[in-house]
């Protein structure tokens, strides 16, 4: 999805405060799906930026990527959003994880999510 390499930065040049409200997901799964994804989108943007905390992680530049097009795809249709929706929710995501510093506390599920995934 052309989401994903576009999303940490566009996150990093918004206006504090700019955050714009997404549509809820349905469900806590949904919620989550969307957040890994936005995780790995983020630290996949890092690790290509050479950031070194980003690259204490497994490479997410192929296996992030498709972690992130399938989840958006699910969630897209069993929530019902179209594309404005799901960028806007995952925009939302990272930048809850961003701006709370989250980010390196949410890797250790994700990432075991993307495993379970990969079975």
């Amino acid at each position: 999805m052309k989401h994903f390499h576009v999303l940490a930065p566009a996150l990093l040049l918004a206006a504090p405060g700019a955050a714009q409200q997404a549509q809820p997901s349905p469900t806590l799964e949904h919620r989550m799906l969307l957040r890994c994804s936005a995780a790995f989108a983020l630290v996949a943007n890092r690790q290509a930026a050479g950031d070194a905390e980003a690259l204490r992680f497994p490479p997410l530049g192929v296996r992030g990527k498709e972690y992130f097009a399938r989840a958006s795809a699910r969630v897209m249709d069993e929530a019902h959003l179209d594309r404005a929706g799901i960028a806007q929710a995952l925009e939302t995501e990272a930048r809850a994880l961003v701006q709370g510093g989250g980010l390196a506390a949410i890797m250790p599920v994700c990432l075991s999510a993307l495993e379970a995934s990969e079975k």
